[in-house]
């Protein structure tokens, strides 16, 4: 699945027993795609000693508001293909 700027997602809501890239404080949260920064291998997969092919990064927007509840900016976070579902 890929994303286009624009696109609102929401990031799943996992806690896996391993390292992950995927921060605590956004899982469930909806936000918007605002770019596509290129394929890079995924952080889970490498910790773990496992082939990790490249995977496509998105700059995904959120609103303060949607993440702790109150406030007027947002925050943009870094984010793996697979920690996003398309809404």
């Amino acid at each position: 699945m890929t994303f286009t700027t624009g696109d609102r997602v929401r990031a799943k809501s996992v806690d896996p027993p391993h390292h992950t890239r995927l921060p605590s404080y956004i899982r469930g949260a909806v936000g918007t795609i605002v770019g596509n920064q290129g394929a890079h291998p995924v952080p889970d997969d490498v910790v773990r000693g496992f082939s990790a092919p490249a995977e496509t990064v998105y700059a995904v927007r959120f609103t303060a508001g949607e993440l702790f509840g109150t406030g007027d900016h947002t925050v943009t976070v870094s984010l793996w293909q697979r920690y996003m579902e398309r809404l």
